[in-house]
């Protein structure tokens, strides 16, 4: 059963440590070898550019990802294709997995648009506004008193609009969430969970999935322990009891999976790489019909990639 993964952080693992390599090494949640064993289709692969990266070398660390995914994971690798389009997805062949650029946290651009379309010219197709703080476009889940989009985070919209981007808004404050959902024409959250089941403010509440379902958007479900449950009680059940809470609200066309694999430690029991998808299929099987999880692992995903 073929697989899209929303989000996972393997530039900024290679970007920090430049010997690791992508086909093999054991460092990497989703290494080549792993998503191939664990029949994952298409993985977007974020921009994540780390907090302690001094703020005017945020840009440049930015560009160095780019080069990572082009130079280091596209390039030597075939079966890699990027996508750039709905006829680069539709014509992936049977062995081939696609790759998608994207943006997690508008930091490296700061106040510069023109850093923005840089980024997008590049081939990034989904820009995150936020990590967990704030920046000149929105403030974070993480800041007190958070605010909305400011004016320039506006114009972001506007140029992601434009471009017909996808607009990420896993990670932002719940004002800023509701100013997107008015302006934003692509709006979806790339990995993010239900606070019905897990009271973290990286979660969605039932009026936030709702409105992105409304929206025609679409909620990666991820395996940050400390979004399913306590932490030292999350499993992959807790991750079904987050679809099925979704399905409850009329969302069973948009969940996805966004699994933050090579961003967070440590790992979910029993889902601890990219190579143990089955074992959480095997799961979504024997709670829903074949073709619920059939959207929920592939084709709900690859529908928001196909309307670009």
């Amino acid at each position: 059963m073929k697989i899209v993964d929303g989000h996972c952080d393997v530039l900024a693992k290679m970007f920090l440590d430049p010997s690791i390599e992508f086909q093999y090494s054991q460092q990497l949640q989703a290494n080549l070898n792993r998503l191939l064993a664990g029949d994952v289709k298409v993985q977007l692969f974020a921009i994540y550019v780390p907090e302690k990266i001094h703020p005017e070398l945020k840009f440049n660390a930015a560009l160095q990802m780019v080069d990572i995914f082009y130079e280091k994971i596209v390039k030597p690798h075939p079966q890699v294709k990027v996508i750039q389009s709905s006829e680069d997805l539709q014509g992936l062949q049977e062995n081939e997995i696609g790759a998608v650029l994207t943006l997690e946290g508008c930091d490296a651009i700061y106040n510069d648009e023109v850093k923005l379309k840089t980024l997008l010219r590049l081939g990034v197709k989904s820009v995150g506004l936020t990590w967990n703080y704030g920046n000149f476009v929105a403030d974070g889940v993480l800041e007190e008193n958070a605010g909305g989009l400011s004016r320039f985070g506006k114009k972001v919209i506007d140029i992601l609009n434009e471009r017909n981007i996808l607009c990420d808004v896993s990670h932002i404050a719940e004002k800023g969430f509701w100013d997107v959902m008015d302006i934003a024409k692509r709006p979806f959250a790339s990995h993010s969970n239900c606070l019905h089941y897990c009271s973290h403010p990286r979660n969605l509440t039932d009026d936030q999935i709702r409105a992105l379902i409304k929206k025609d958007g679409l909620i990666g479900l991820t395996f940050v322990r400390e979004f399913l449950n306590e932490p030292h009680k999350a499993s992959i059940n807790d991750v079904l009891k987050h679809i099925d809470h979704i399905c409850s609200l009329g969302g069973e066309n948009h969940i996805g999976l966004g699994s933050d694999f090579d961003g967070t430690e440590p790992p979910l029991r029993g889902l601890e790489h990219a190579g143990e998808y089955q074992y959480l299929i095997d799961a979504l099987l024997q709670h829903f019909p074949h073709d619920v999880v059939e959207k929920i692992t592939y084709y709900n995903f690859k529908n928001v990639l196909c309307s670009r």
